[in-house]
């Protein structure tokens, strides 16, 4: 069991580079990796399994402890991140399906991923994991509702479909998780270890799914939906930084805050956008994926640089003295 979870620990410091490699091959034979587009769902919905698994009442009792970091966090993320999807969709004109596909990101809840860039990048982890439970836990409900309300003038799209889309796939799935630790307590601890390393996977099938199914669109407007990502997600992670700032946030809150908004669950973004549109609508998603784990540990490493930097000096002012 301890080389598995090597193994994980292994394949999640490498992420981007597997999905990387995996996004190549799927453009290079897309054919091989189609027969996984059925199975989205499927896939997020064991990742979500798993992080039911980690979730404990610790988790949310910072809403009571730095309620103010709580309400900034998981408020930017529904507000920023959708806004600046909309605005991007209308300044670029993009088509119908990359612009559902680009609010869809914007609209999901933060992604686990940012927990361990916010760790790394030596910000308030502890508000991070609060923020990410609570936006997960107000998707069903946030995530359709935002996406009728900023994306109906492309599409048509459900709410309600899409609802019960976001429950079956995030809130059932949790709700097991959290169930199953509950009942078998200590027992569960190996297999939590093991989740981070499915969890890898399962987000590398959907990419490669997506990917695949969508190989000749990306290829005509592939480098105009990359631009968007970086945008999106580069003015998510400023935008983030920036309004914890304003709002007087200590500085690990503010990035915390900043990676919390600028990383999405693009998975789920996936997932909804192959159910209810089209695969094409999925594209933002996958790319997103391969982006926001490549910008949010370069982020994450300036912060600890510039965090170990301070120490030194602090430690080399106390020899002074």
């Amino acid at each position: 069991m301890q080389t598995i979870e090597k193994i994980g620990k292994f394949v999640g410091d490498t992420f981007a580079i597997w999905v990387l490699i995996v996004a190549g091959l799927a453009l290079y034979a897309p054919e091989q990796f189609t027969w996984i587009a059925p199975h989205i769902s499927l896939l997020l919905g064991i990742v979500m399994f798993g992080m039911g698994m980690t979730l404990s009442i610790g988790d949310f009792k910072l809403i009571l402890k730095q309620p103010k970091g709580v309400i900034v966090g998981v408020l930017s993320q529904f507000i920023v991140m959708p806004s600046l999807a909309y605005i991007l969709a209308k300044v670029f004109n993009l088509s119908p399906e990359v612009a559902i596909g680009v609010i869809l990101v914007g609209a999901c809840p933060g992604g686990t991923a940012s927990n361990v860039m916010t760790f790394l990048a030596k910000g308030n982890t502890a508000l991070s994991v609060t923020v990410t439970s609570i936006t997960t836990l107000l998707a069903p409900l946030l995530t359709p509702t935002i996406v009728f309300l900023l994306a109906s003038e492309w599409l048509k799209v459900s709410a309600s479909d899409m609802f019960i889309s976001v429950v079956k796939i995030v809130l059932i799935p949790i709700v097991l998780g959290v169930v199953v630790k509950l009942i078998f307590k200590n027992k569960t601890d190996a297999a939590i270890g093991v989740m981070p390393f499915i969890s890898v996977i399962a987000i590398v099938m959907i990419v490669a799914a997506v990917v695949g199914g969508s190989r000749d669109k990306i290829l005509e407007t592939g480098l105009l939906i990359f631009a968007v990502v970086i945008l999106h997600n580069g003015l998510g992670l400023l935008f983030g930084f920036l309004i914890a700032k304003a709002l007087k946030l200590n500085y690990e809150d503010q990035k915390a805050i900043s990676i919390e908004v600028g990383m999405q669950n693009s998975g789920l973004g996936a997932a909804l956008a192959v159910a209810h549109f089209s695969p094409l609508a999925a594209v933002p998603s996958a790319i997103f994926s391969v982006w926001h784990n490549i910008s949010g540990p370069l982020l994450a490493t300036y912060w600890s640089w510039k965090a170990n930097k301070k120490t030194l000096k602090v430690l080399e002012g106390n020899k002074e003295q």
